[in-house]
């Protein structure tokens, strides 16, 4: 059998029930890892995706359901890793929500909740797991960014500004960090077929009177010059490089994976 690199390690990767979470969650689990999971969802399906994962992968695997908008429950689950694990190795900050409106249309409400969850549950992820990474001198903070983390798009002020903030966080949190074993990093996703873009390619169809297939390619030629959707492997391929030893001395980055979105 291969060695396993995260063999023995623990991830926490938050918004983790589908999607891009569930994705990387997936491949730290290749790689060794016990992972916590996070995320809404049926608890009967949950239940069967921790059963699915701890049997393909021979490692343990747990949920918590804090609401990532509370700092409370953001705190009672690090306190679960703990328990159940004795602490979190790897941290991907990968919760997020969306919403799109003009800034002087846009609902206060709004705008509070995607802060909270799209930036404000990183720094608290982080400031609680950081002093065992110190104690031990090893340790992996992923940040899930986006494109939107570099360049802005209209309707999206809430998002942009939170994903703006989350590569200063890691930024600022890398430095803190430099001279130790912990690195903190940033993902920079372009779009990636999610149940969230997928409504859009499905509303895009139904405004414009064509295909679903034709829907997906418009939308990419507006933003992804590669033409092709990033998939959850890929940035899962990627969040396990970041945890590797080659990886050792990458730190603060904001790495796009975005088919080209950000070079234009």
């Amino acid at each position: 059998m291969a060695n396993k690199t995260l063999s023995g390690k623990t991830a926490l990767v938050t918004g983790s029930t589908s999607g891009i979470g569930l994705g990387i969650a997936r491949s730290l689990a290749a790689e060794g890892a016990n992972v916590l999971l996070n995320g809404f969802g049926d608890a009967r399906e949950i239940d069967q995706l921790q059963a699915d994962l701890a049997k393909e992968f021979d490692v343990q695997v747990a949920y918590h359901n804090a609401d990532m908008t509370k700092p409370a429950e953001i705190e009672a689950m690090i306190k679960f890793a703990g328990d159940k694990f004795g602490g979190v190795d790897v941290l991907v900050n990968n919760a997020g929500i969306q919403f799109v409106a003009n800034v002087e249309d846009f609902p206060v409400e709004k705008w509070d909740a995607i802060i909270a969850i799209n930036l404000t549950s990183a720094f608290h992820t982080s400031r609680l797991v950081l002093p065992r990474m110190r104690e031990q001198n090893w340790g992996r903070i992923i940040n899930l960014a986006s494109t939107h983390g570099l360049v802005a798009s209209a309707g999206k002020s809430a998002y942009v500004a939170a994903k703006h903030g989350l590569i200063g966080l890691t930024k600022a949190n890398a430095l803190e960090t430099a001279a130790t074993g912990v690195t903190v990093n940033a993902i920079c996703p372009g779009f990636v077929l999610t149940p969230l873009v997928q409504k859009q390619v499905d509303d895009r169809a139904t405004k414009d009177g064509i295909s679903n297939d034709a829907a997906k390619k418009a939308l990419l030629a507006d933003k992804q010059p590669s033409g092709e959707f990033v998939t959850p492997e890929e940035l899962g391929a990627l969040a396990v490089f970041l945890c590797s030893d080659a990886a050792k001395q990458v730190r603060g980055v904001a790495w796009n994976m975005d088919g080209g979105w950000v070079a234009q």
